[in-house]
């Protein structure tokens, strides 16, 4: 039977369901060869966690980037770029610039930092969360000027500074900032500036709803129509050939009225799946992506 949620009061906004896949990138792994199988399955992107300091890792803008070269058609984004590491300035520039070398392919996840031991281990800077949002916050302002193509870009904040920069190149198109934030004053700073939102769904579904509630909330305080924030959301489980066992475990109809419960009642618009196996990946690309896309649709009419 089809379980229904109860409508958030979020009005489906009618977005183009897309999808995507998480790629952790481990230097043991075929990496690019998964992209570009992921790239075969019709996936519409592939996102990458950004965490430098784990030994197994490889770089994640390097990885991207032999990626935007190994493919032609799928999206890229980094999930998502770990700010106290990266310099937002540096950052928008490496960000534009895959955009231009992969014809318009790119988007920008970004996150606040996390594991500060190892971010501090890395030569980064420990911050508290108050620091790290504030830090964050100035960073978008910092990256949206550099993208501005703008001559002499000067920003003064207290832990970014611009000191009159020259912007450029240009992206190849509309960069859209991607948050992946969870608190209640990080939502409020979603809701305030942000194009996306890409939380990660961690086995239970309520506290992804309370978020949905906080960021329409804060968008209404904002003065901004909560439409426009995309809505792109991590999501992990199994697909089985069994009885339901949880939330995204459980056979293919099962994980379809799922995914179509969160586009209609609370306005997210990609999924971007971290599963183990290629047998999952192929399933979910054949079996799930498109009967959601189908339910979606027959929602609408």
């Amino acid at each position: 039977m089809t379980r229904r949620l109860p409508s958030a009061g979020v009005p489906d906004y009618g977005r183009e369901v897309r999808f995507g896949y998480f790629l952790v990138p481990d230097a043991d792994d075929p990496l690019v060869a998964t992209a570009q199988r992921v790239e075969q399955l019709g996936f519409d992107y592939v996102a990458v966690q950004d965490h430098p300091y784990q030994r197994r890792y490889v770089d994640t803008w390097t990885l991207l980037s032999v990626i935007a070269g190994a493919t032609s058609r799928i999206g890229l984004f980094p999930d998502v770029a770990n700010l106290p590491l990266r310099p937002p300035a540096m950052l928008a520039k490496a960000a534009a610039s895959l955009d231009r070398l992969s014809g318009g392919r790119a988007e920008l996840g970004l996150g606040a930092g996390a594991f500060w031991d190892a971010i501090e281990a890395f030569d980064g800077e420990r911050r508290s969360p108050g620091e790290s949002l504030a830090a964050l916050a100035e960073a978008i302002e910092v990256i949206r000027k550099v993208w501005s193509g703008e001559r002499n870009l000067r920003y003064d904040g207290r832990y970014h500074r611009l000191a009159g920069a020259q912007s450029g190149p240009t992206p190849a198109h509309e960069i859209g900032i991607w948050l992946g934030t969870y608190g209640p004053r990080a939502l409020r700073l979603t809701a305030r500036v942000a194009d996306g939102w890409v939380p990660s769904l961690r086995g239970e579904l309520q506290p992804v709803v309370d978020m949905v509630h906080r960021l329409d909330d804060a968008a209404g305080e904002a003065g901004r129509d909560p439409n426009v924030i995309r809505r792109i959301l991590n999501v992990n489980g199994t697909i089985t050939d069994g009885t339901t066992a949880g939330y995204l475990k459980g056979p293919v109809d099962h994980w379809v009225d799922e995914l179509a419960d969160l586009v209609i009642y609370y306005g997210f618009d990609t999924f971007v799946l971290w599963a183990d196996g290629d047998d999952q990946v192929a399933r979910f690309a054949h079996e799930v992506a498109p009967a959601a896309r189908e339910q979606v649709a027959s929602r609408r009419r």
